[in-house]
């Protein structure tokens, strides 16, 4: 079977299909060709050209009309989408109104139309995501209430600390998605706004009809006319890949916990099984966190591309070279990483499999010793904090060399049972009663979600 040469065996595994379908080349050229008609629309309300020429640009203004190889081609010599296109599109409507051909990207360069139109892609595109995030922090903060109390070992560097509980590592990931969700809300008006400035900015050759056509094109298209164009200041553009790199980011964060917490030595929470999920092509027994590893791959990727997009910022003048060629695929690609991110992320977090008897077991692997702090800090009001500090480091370095729990250790120190009856050492050495704040964070970190949905 003949298929056309393409990039799409990872596409699945990577990329939303719905964000995907936003950056194909049909979606590249329909957002042009938006441009181009609501352009025609401008320019006849405030009457530079025509009415009847409307129809039949607006007609011609659909991506099936064209053959976007044929557009690949021309590009590589061209130097950009929009020549080709804009001529393609005024030969398809001479066919059957040579008049209104004459009125086709009046006023208008390639770069109002590319601009423009990415910025079209880009609308769909923080619909797509902030309905994922949405629906993720929903998902998240679902999960952090049931699991708010439930104990298990707090890791730092890589080794346990004290206590915590899988709700509040949960309310930690939830707060990082309403923090972008926020970040969203708070840049559209600046991403969503028109690119149209003509030739070198300044519009001339719309004379003083230039301002009413931005004002009408602007509403055609349902964004916003800026204070001026923005063909080589590239902030918004930037601002919004910023952001995405901040939520692949974050991303990254929640599945490189969950495959940690996946590790064998560990397999305490766990990524929904299914058939055929996670296997391994030689070894039976494997379950491998395949989602996390997408969240994790598109947090690597993500700060190289945006990387790239900084670069691109020092744009020559009022139109650049080669920088603004560097954006093109860049910040598409973006959009699709984080999409396959996020679709991988809900998968991830709405069938979370959580195993409490092994982190109970967990809890208990260094037998007390991720008590010792609460020990220690009720011992300190008592007999001083620096002698209460050495009194327990003692009995930890005893417990340790003797392979004993330090609970036995404790109850056999005159210094610490003199202080300290057996039921207050038992209360102490209870994860369930060292767990500080954690209840609080959870209902934080749910209320700042629910407060951003209401």
């Amino acid at each position: 079977m003949n298929q056309r040469p393409g990039n799409q065996l990872f596409d699945a595994y990577f990329t939303a299909r719905d964000m995907r379908e936003v950056f194909c080349d049909q979606g590249r050229v329909q957002a042009m060709l938006d441009f181009e008609a609501a352009l025609a629309r401008a320019e006849a309300r405030v009457g530079l050209i025509p009415q009847a020429a409307v129809a039949s640009i607006e007609a011609a203004c659909k991506a099936e009309h064209y053959d976007f190889a044929a557009l690949g081609e021309a590009i590589a010599t061209a130097g950009n989408s929009a020549i080709p296109l804009v001529k393609a599109l005024g030969k398809q409507i001479a066919k059957s109104d040579a008049e209104a051909e004459r009125y086709v990207h009046l006023g208008a360069t390639s770069q109002d139309v590319m601009d423009t139109g990415l910025v079209l892609q880009l609308r769909r595109a923080l619909q797509l995501i902030e309905a994922d995030l949405a629906q993720l922090g929903e998902t998240l903060a679902t999960q952090a209430k049931r699991y708010v109390v439930t104990p298990l070992a707090g890791r730092t560097w890589l080794q346990h600390a004290t206590p915590v509980t899988l709700g509040m590592k949960i309310a930690g990931w939830l707060g990082a998605v309403t923090r972008s969700r926020q970040r969203l809300l708070e840049l559209k008006p600046r991403l969503l706004v028109l690119q149209f400035g003509g030739a070198s900015g300044t519009l001339a050759a719309l004379g003083d009809q230039a301002m009413p056509i931005g004002e009408v094109l602007a509403a055609e298209l349902q964004l916003t006319l800026p204070e001026q164009p923005w063909h080589t200041q590239r902030d918004r553009l930037v601002e919004f890949g910023a952001v995405l790199g901040l939520i692949a980011g974050s991303l990254g964060k929640l599945g490189r916990d969950i495959s940690l917490l996946m590790q064998t030595e560990a397999g305490e929470v766990f990524e929904p099984s299914a058939p055929g999920k996670g296997g391994s092509s030689t070894m039976p027994h494997k379950r491998n966190p395949v989602g996390a590893a997408v969240l994790i791959g598109a947090a690597t990727r993500v700060p190289g591309l945006l990387s790239t997009l900084f670069s691109a910022m020092p744009q020559e003048h009022e139109r650049s070279l080669g920088l603004w060629h560097a954006e093109w695929e860049t910040l598409p690609e973006i959009c699709c990483l984080v999409s396959g991110s996020l679709q991988q992320a809900l998968l991830v977090v709405d069938g979370l499999e959580v195993d409490a008897m092994r982190m109970t077991r967990n809890l208990d692997l260094t037998q007390g010793l991720v008590l010792a702090e609460a020990v220690s800090i009720v011992l300190a009001q008592r007999v001083g904090r620096d002698t209460a500090h050495h009194l327990l480091e003692q009995c930890c370095k005893r417990a340790v060399a003797e392979q004993r729990h330090l609970r036995a250790v404790l109850g056999d120190e005159p210094q610490v049972t003199a202080e300290l009856s057996d039921a207050e050492l038992d209360h102490l050495l209870d994860p369930a009663h060292y767990l500080g704040q954690a209840h609080t964070w959870v209902e934080r970190a749910v209320a700042e979600h629910f407060a951003l949905t209401a």
